[in-house]
């Protein structure tokens, strides 16, 4: 299997509500297998972007916002077993006794640091036992577990909690470039040219697991449809004259993109299929595809073709973004790998592509993150109408030339630009973000 089908492989994963929340209650879940005893109290120390991320978005099976309750809930009934959807099948009596434990104040949650590197550390106190769950780079990542001061896996929890702590400097964009290139990610040796060489060449049969996405997606999508706690998405399907699919291609993307959107970030009960550890990246990198290849009758080879494109190139610009920062990772990378992949579905050429990026780097980039909550879906909106704008003019020959703005010489130097932006480029955002929260 090719190195970057694994990559693919491994990195989607379905994951219920915002990806912020079920991964505090996978952590605090996994915390209480290893204690006995009555509660005393919960604490989650987060850095910045899962602070953030968590502030204000809808939770799975709950009517309440929040890390703390997702904190309560992953003690009250957090399944460790399901990762991301440890919080699938939740009861109104849980949701009760997790309320219950907001209330006491036996829990409590705090900001680590101003970074854009993944971390959660959940300590669990009982009358008889202390666990602390580590987790680093990604959101089911557990790198420590120590039980009443013993590690059981992985470094010390005193060597993690020291680099959780680290809040990163803006430094110099000389410096960030030198050290994304000394650490470079696997896909940070290709080339776009090499991407689309990729896509064009796998064996069909290595990428099909790709076609799950469109299932749990539209699933998603159409739970969203049938609430009574959405808006975006009946209004959207009103405009696109009531129907799922119409002739407008981009009125049926930007319903089954941003329907899916709000329906995953007000917490329904149904999972999106992630990427780069993002439910709403994952949609956005693939349901507008899905539209256009229901609107114009692709075939379903070149769907799934198209969407390992949009993976990788959303994969490429948050590997130098890093996983969560300042900027909507949701519109950039997604959305421009969304676009390169619309090219792609149309007979387009890598120079187009490379084009096309220009014309979202130029455009988007700076749209910040304030978290997971319902402006992700405005934010999706914004980047389908971007995306398709992109595309349509890049295809005809406009585009922003390379010497203007962030736009590198080449489009691997584009992607690395857009994501230098996010990190080092807006830490001093995204402290000001996170103070913005606290003051409210």
């Amino acid at each position: 299997m090719h190195e970057l089908t694994l990559l693919l492989k491994n990195d989607m994963k379905p994951a219920l509500g915002v990806t912020e929340p079920g991964a505090i209650a996978f952590a605090v879940a996994k915390a209480r297998f290893y204690t006995d005893g009555e509660l005393v109290g919960i604490h989650v120390a987060m850095n910045s972007g899962m602070y953030k991320n968590a502030f204000t978005c809808g939770i799975p099976g709950s009517s309440k916002v929040g890390s703390m309750y997702a904190a309560a809930l992953g003690y009250t009934a957090g399944k460790p077993e399901l990762g991301l959807q440890s919080l699938e099948g939740v009861t109104p009596e849980d949701n009760e006794a997790a309320e219950a434990l907001v209330a006491e104040g036996k829990v409590k949650v705090s900001l680590s640091g101003i970074t854009s590197r993944i971390f959660i550390e959940a300590t669990v106190e009982t009358t008889e036992d202390t666990a602390v769950v580590t987790i680093r780079d990604s959101h089911t990542n557990i790198v420590s577990i120590t039980v009443n001061g013993k590690v059981l896996e992985g470094e010390s929890q005193e060597a993690e909690e020291a680099a959780g702590s680290a809040a990163i400097t803006t430094g110099s964009i000389a410096d960030a470039i030198r050290t994304s290139k000394e650490e470079s990610h696997l896909i940070h040796n290709y080339t776009l040219a090499e991407l689309v060489e990729y896509v064009d060449n796998v064996d069909l049969e290595e990428i099909t697991f790709i076609g799950e996405a469109y299932v749990t997606n539209m699933e998603l999508l159409l739970a969203g449809l049938k609430s009574g706690k959405t808006t975006f998405g009946p209004r959207l399907l009103e405009k696109n004259g009531g129907k799922l699919v119409s002739d407008d291609e981009q009125k049926t993307a930007s319903l089954m993109c941003n329907g899916a959107i709000e329906a995953r970030v007000i917490g329904l009960d149904k999972p999106a299929m992630s990427i780069t550890g993002s439910g709403a990246h994952g949609i956005i990198a693939t349901m507008p595809l899905y539209a256009a290849y229901c609107v114009n009758h692709y075939s379903m080879e070149k769907l799934l073709r198209a969407t390992a494109l949009s993976y990788l190139v959303c994969t490429y610009i948050k590997e130098y973004s890093g996983r969560l920062s300042a900027f909507c990772g949701c519109a950039i990378a997604a959305g421009s790998g969304m676009a390169c992949a619309l090219v792609y579905l149309r007979g387009g050429t890598v120079e187009m592509m490379s084009h096309t990026l220009n014309n979202m780097a130029s455009s988007i980039t700076g749209m910040i993150c304030d978290g997971g909550n319902q402006g992700c879906t405005m934010k999706g909106i914004a980047a389908v109408d971007a995306a398709y704008q992109s595309v349509d003019l890049a295809m005809n020959g406009v585009y922003i030339y390379k010497e203007h703005g962030i736009n590198g010489k080449t489009p691997e130097d584009t992607m690395r630009n857009m994501g230098l932006i996010a990190s080092p480029g807006m830490v001093g955002t995204e402290k000001t973000i996170v103070e913005i929260f606290e003051s409210k």
